[in-house]
């Protein structure tokens, strides 16, 4: 019993730890939305979304997952007391990276005309897309020395780096949008990448004490394996990036700029606020899922307490923001907006769904089954694609949010029916009242929303938010013990 209280304080412990570094990193975030909306407008945050979009999708495809499969082999030699062989790595990424950020900002440049027309219907953004190329080698960059920060276990340089180099962009942001408006968005994004560069560089160069010298044969011989494994693990990245990038450009062909910018923050309050939970977790799960992944049933064990947890501490969270989501996102954006609540209520609700079928879905990435991991990424992202597309076609925002839902079912489902048969995985029985009465809860507030006298629904929202919170409290102090937790927590910082 001693143990499994172990287990879930470990969860909990990570989640709150890395949790922390995100919450100050969406924080600039927020402020950041909340400037580009008020100063530029729906159409200012659509057209912002239309340039880092494929931004993204260039840096991700042209860097070739080495900011993944960098941390592997960097920390892999330093953990066994090899850092000979780690800084060679080093050494190693750093040049392979200049290849492949001259490589994607060539990329850019060479194709700027295709990506305006494509994007905006126009070549009117081609110049736009050519800088964007400094924006790339800045990101690639970038990334590199916070692979390093990663693989060298300096957390505390890693979340500096991000942390300054946001802000950073942040203060330079917003006189940028204030005095050039619309035409101070392409500066805004390539600014931000730089600072992000110049910190993770600087905070890299205090960590690294020694330096390899490789020859370009090295670099290629030894990096080549490297290589191979990032495009595995980045696959799935790609992937989504690519059909996030298709379903971006349908909506602006549809039904402008402004309606993509309603859409980007929509999704931007799924993901990145909402799902906070998912990327924080993230960070400790993997690896303790890996560890025991040739135990089934040391996996199902695992994989319990995560969806149990992970559940528990979203399910208030998304009757929060299904209750207030135009409070919400008038304080996010502006009430200009508004618009974007449907697809934000509806799309929450797969939050629930999410919650599980994330935890299983890590089942697969752990057991290193990458040819099922491959065919996986690509059916869930064409099944998204397409209920995206059919969603908004027929229903507009508010059919993207009921696309999302139906998309995280059929995801659960599907991850659930593969890992089954594939590893004979199978979530413990007692899951499922919890989850239950979690969705029931949020459904339960989805309704309330469409009720017209509104001390009645504001009365039962926040009613279902106290018993939500207490329900989610009850369970997880019954098995983490919080104060037993907190106590550890504040002997350690004394």
């Amino acid at each position: 019993m001693e143990d499994e209280k172990k287990s879930y304080q470990q969860v909990m412990k990570a989640t709150s730890l890395f949790g922390g570094v995100q919450v100050l990193r969406i924080l600039v975030t927020v402020i950041r939305s909340k400037v580009m909306a008020a100063l530029l407008g729906p159409e200012g945050v659509g057209i912002s979304n239309l340039l880092t979009r494929p931004l993204q999708l260039i840096t991700k495809a042209t860097q070739l997952g080495l900011d993944k499969s960098a941390v592997k082999e960097i920390s892999s030699h330093y953990k066994e007391g090899e850092e000979k062989q780690a800084y060679r790595m080093i050494a190693i990424l750093k040049r392979l990276v200049w290849i492949t950020a001259i490589i994607g900002a060539i990329f850019t440049v060479a194709f700027s005309g295709v990506l305006s027309k494509f994007t905006f219907d126009s070549y009117e953004y081609t110049y736009t897309f050519m800088w964007l190329g400094l924006a790339v080698v800045f990101n690639q960059l970038a990334m590199s020395n916070l692979a390093i920060l990663q693989g060298l276990r300096k957390l505390a340089f890693l979340a500096k780096a991000n942390i300054y180099g946001a802000i950073a962009g942040l203060i330079v942001t917003i006189p940028l949008y204030y005095y050039l408006e619309l035409d101070g968005i392409l500066p805004a994004i390539v600014a931000t990448s730089g600072f992000v560069f110049l910190f993770a560089y600087f905070f890299a160069k205090q960590t690294v004490k020694a330096h390899a010298s490789v020859t370009n044969d090295t670099v290629f011989s030894e990096g080549k394996p490297m290589i191979k494994l990032g495009l595995a693990l980045s696959f799935s990245s790609i992937v989504g990036l690519v059909v996030a990038y298709l379903i971006l450009v349908f909506i602006r062909s549809e039904g402008g700029e402004v309606e993509a910018g309603f859409y980007g923050a929509g999704i931007a309050i799924l993901n990145n606020y909402v799902g906070l939970i998912f990327n924080a977790m993230s960070t400790d799960y993997y690896p303790r899922l890996a560890a025991v992944c040739e135990d089934i049933k040391a996996v199902i064990k695992t994989v319990f307490e995560q969806a149990f947890i992970a559940i528990l501490l979203i399910t208030p969270i998304v009757i929060v923001f299904i209750a207030f989501a135009p409070l919400l996102i008038t304080l996010l954006y502006s009430n200009e907006f508004e618009p974007a609540v449907s697809l934000v209520r509806w799309g929450i609700l797969g939050m629930v769904f999410k919650a599980i079928s994330w935890s299983i879905g890590y089942v697969i990435i752990a057991k290193g089954d990458s040819k099922l991991f491959t065919k996986t990424a690509i059916a869930f992202n064409s099944i998204l694609l397409i209920l995206n597309v059919i969603g908004y076609y027929y229903w507009g925002l508010e059919g993207i949010g009921i696309s999302l839902l139906v998309y995280f079912i059929i995801h659960y489902l599907g991850v659930r029916i593969i890992t089954y048969y594939r590893y004979g995985f199978k979530m413990k029985a007692g899951f499922y009242p919890v989850f239950l009465i979690c969705f029931l809860l949020c459904v339960g507030a989805f309704l309330a929303t469409y009720m017209e006298q509104a001390l009645f629904k504001y009365g039962i929202l926040i009613g279902l938010i106290v018993i939500s919170s207490l329900y989610s409290f009850r369970l997880l102090d019954k098995k983490i013990g919080f104060r037993s937790l907190l106590d550890t927590i504040l002997k350690r910082k004394k």
